[in-house]
């Protein structure tokens, strides 16, 4: 699906948050279809999930495992929501936590889509391709993610280069545009300078 859709399009640039990125980089069809690409608290392979479930485990919230376990009794779309909202306090800082869950209350969700990546994607993601010299592309996160360990980018040489731009977003979680909108936007902006031929590192 994501190669029809960059087919349908011209001077395509794609843009994937958490794991919508990682099917982008498990797709290595890509690479010759777009423009640029922007990967927004994203990751090059599954090792995000350790550092996180180390994380989680001491930073517990009240009401999380009750959620969790509805949604063991009862998988859908319903309470697939409700774990979600049960555990926004994780994607957000403090400050963005009323904005964050509003968003998420809005959002639909889709139990079939979590299933499926839980069987055949999540343990086992592993990027199958890396932006080639001619593809801009923005590494994006906030500062304060506790989610997915942007520290990974750094174990791969192929997204150290100066068509890769990297941006970290102050004062910003899981979702750094809720918190910082003005700084997400100063960071397309350079990736639409570096599409331009204008931009640098």
């Amino acid at each position: 699906m994501l190669v029809e859709a960059a087919d349908a399009l011209d001077e395509v640039v794609m843009v994937g948050h958490s794991t919508g990125g990682m099917f982008m980089l498990s797709v290595p069809e890509l690479g010759d279809r777009l423009a640029g690409m922007a990967l927004v608290s994203s990751a090059p392979h599954a090792g995000w999930r350790t550092a996180f479930g180390q994380w989680a485990e001491v930073h517990p919230i009240p009401g999380l495992a009750e959620a969790a376990d509805a949604y063991g009794q009862d998988p859908g779309d319903r309470t697939l929501g409700a774990l979600t909202l049960a555990a926004a306090e994780w994607n957000f800082t403090p400050e963005g936590l009323a904005a964050g869950r509003a968003v998420l209350a809005d959002l639909p969700y889709c139990h079939d889509a979590v299933a499926w990546a839980d069987a055949h994607f999540d343990e086992t993601y592993q990027a199958r391709w890396r932006p080639h010299s001619g593809l801009a592309t923005l590494i994006l996160s906030g500062a304060e993610d506790h989610v997915v360990d942007q520290r990974l980018w750094q174990d791969d040489p192929a997204f150290d280069q100066p068509h890769v731009l990297r941006r970290t977003i102050e004062q910003a979680g899981h979702f750094p545009w809720i918190e910082n909108p003005r700084a997400v936007r100063t960071a397309f902006a350079d990736l639409t300078s570096l599409l331009d031929g204008s931009g640098s590192r």
